[in-house]
């Protein structure tokens, strides 16, 4: 029998771990396939990792990983896809905005041969109209200016086949923006649509500025389009002030050289300034990701670990 993985990265989910378990297992108890879970614990600070343990002692096909302090969610599901060893593994958050309860349709997919299978949002219940406006303009811009067509409304919440999970095994990228690498393996993919719901218990772990880094993130990990934006603003800066500078000295012989302006002066050297220092904010931030990656340092460590026993 064909054997399924279920993966769920958490952090500070003590309040809606045991009720996402009961909920995840009426669901996996009704697939024909051999399941497991493997919980994986980011550092978190409550009972999270006590919660883990006690649903792996209770149930041998229940499994949970430590790491040695919070790396992030984008390792912490790294973490997780590494150790699996089944045929196929399905990620899943802990807060229930994404239903178990369509996993069955997941499995479907990928029994008709695809090999990865993401849930796409039709609708994003319980989140205000800024959050909702922001997260399309992030996708939209990562369609427009990534190399890689990442999926529009669409989480971590999917279905890899083993192909897919030995794929991405290979990616060991430091800086990782895991829905740009699920996307960039290829494969067959296909999409299943759903009705996002709101969080059951606990607050997010995602304020807007988190999700202004995790933007930056997935633009800079699979786009240089902010490095040609710097260069083709240049030269536009370069070709303005070099016609400036010829209407400039055509006026001072034909009408002599009055003294220019302070105001118009200042506005200029803001202008360019502005833009010189926009431009090695941009190349700072690539210049810092090879930084990151030339350290080689492992993705994670582990403190304690209890893998699925059936």
């Amino acid at each position: 029998m064909p054997k399924l993985t279920v993966v769920v990265p958490a952090f500070n989910e003590a309040e809606v771990l045991p009720i996402f378990h009961e909920r995840l297992w009426k669901v996996l108890d009704g697939l024909s396939l051999q399941c497991d879970m493997l919980y994986v614990d980011d550092g978190s600070r409550d009972s999270t990792w006590d919660i883990m343990q006690s649903l792996a002692a209770a149930d041998p096909r229940v499994g949970a990983l430590k790491l040695s302090r919070n790396f992030g969610k984008e390792i912490a599901l790294t973490a997780g896809l590494d150790h699996v060893d089944a045929d196929a593994a399905i990620v899943i958050d802990a807060d229930l905005q994404d239903p178990p309860e369509l996993i069955p349709e997941l499995v479907a997919q990928w029994q008709a041969g695809h090999d990865v299978v993401y849930a796409t949002r039709s609708a994003r219940a319980g989140e205000t109209g800024f959050k909702r406006f922001t997260a399309a303009a992030f996708y939209r811009t990562m369609e427009m200016m990534s190399d890689v067509a990442v999926p529009r409304d669409t989480g971590d919440f999917r279905l890899l086949s083993r192909r897919a999970l030995n794929a991405l095994a290979q990616l060991r990228e430091r800086q990782r923006f895991m829905k740009g690498l699920f996307t960039w393996i290829g494969y067959k993919q296909i999409a299943v649509r759903y009705m996002r719901d709101p969080r059951k218990a606990g607050k997010t772990k995602w304020n807007y500025w988190r999700l202004a880094q995790f933007a930056m993130e997935g633009i800079t990990s699979f786009s240089i389009a902010p490095l040609r934006l710097a260069t083709w603003t240049g030269l536009a800066a370069s070709v303005f002030a070099f016609l400036l500078g010829i209407k400039v000295l055509a006026k001072a012989l034909m009408h002599g050289d009055p003294v220019p302006g302070y105001p118009s002066l200042m506005v200029a050297v803001l202008f360019l300034g502005g833009i010189q220092l926009l431009a090695l904010g941009v190349i700072g931030e690539y210049l810092g990701r090879n930084y990151n990656e030339s350290k080689q340092r492992p993705l994670y460590f582990i403190e304690e670990e209890r893998l699925p026993r059936a």
